[in-house]
């Protein structure tokens, strides 16, 4: 097999690494990486906090729904979306002169300007990944980053038009990382459709239930289990109320 294909197939989640910190070839590796992602009008509308303080990456540990992994990362990367570096340019840039001579809506950021950015971040992310994985590195995404909204804003100075869409833990996996079996995949046929959506028939979703863990007597099958365990879990539920808090300055303008 091709050695890229075969780095993409073999990659899974490594949330335990050896104390080894990062070299710095390695490091500049990972984020050259990022930066030749594919980004949308070139426009790279993203930025990329590195998390080096041991004091703030304990705090994250905590706020990221108290993973202990993350405080012991030799890399951690959080990539914002970010449209808060054009609309400070645009403000530098008199544009809002140059609407008014012209006539056109002077607007802030909106909805579709934070998809594009947010498509933008997680680009990158997945760029950065792979350039971990071809150096035989682990890596893990955090999405719990999107929670505790006000938190997070204070305690990594986000302003409003940024948007924290994922945290990236690195290093060298231990050997029990290494040995560890990769986590299950869906088969194609649930999730490739050919030119239009296609809604599962009833006897399809025998392929979904891997779900084990049972979290109440009440659950009677896998469906059940992942609704309660995730879909209605405490952590999901503050994770919405994060993203709305988040994404108010984005709308309604």
């Amino acid at each position: 097999m091709n050695e890229t294909l075969s780095l993409l197939e073999r990659r899974k989640s490594v949330r335990a690494y050896e104390p080894t910190p990062l070299s710095r070839e390695q490091r500049d590796a990972i984020i050259r990486a990022a930066l030749r992602a594919p980004t949308a009008g070139n426009m790279m509308l993203y930025s990329i906090l590195e998390i080096e303080d041991q004091v703030l990456k304990d705090r994250l540990a905590v706020t990221c729904d108290h993973q202990p992994f993350i405080a012991k990362a030799p890399l951690v990367l959080l990539f914002l979306a970010d449209y808060q570096r054009w609309f400070d340019f645009f403000q530098h840039s008199d544009v809002e002169g140059l609407c008014r001579r012209t006539g056109t809506p002077f607007r802030t950021p909106q909805e579709g300007d934070l998809m594009l950015a947010v498509s933008d971040a997680l680009i990158a992310a997945q760029s950065a990944v792979v350039a971990a994985e071809a150096q035989g590195l682990g890596s893990c995404y955090i999405g719990d980053i999107m929670e505790n909204a006000e938190i997070h804003r204070e305690l990594l100075k986000l302003p409003e038009f940024t948007f924290p869409i994922a945290m990236v833990c690195f290093g060298v996996p231990t050997e029990g990382q290494r040995q560890r079996p990769q986590p299950p995949r869906y088969p194609e046929e649930l999730i490739v459709f050919q030119n239009a959506y296609r809604h599962l028939a009833p006897e399809e979703f025998a392929a979904m239930e891997t779900e084990q863990a049972s979290v109440s007597s009440e659950a009677t099958n896998a469906g059940q289990r992942v609704f309660l365990r995730k879909y209605a879990s405490d952590f999901m539920l503050e994770m919405n109320r994060s993203v709305r808090a988040l994404m108010k300055p984005w709308i309604g303008r």
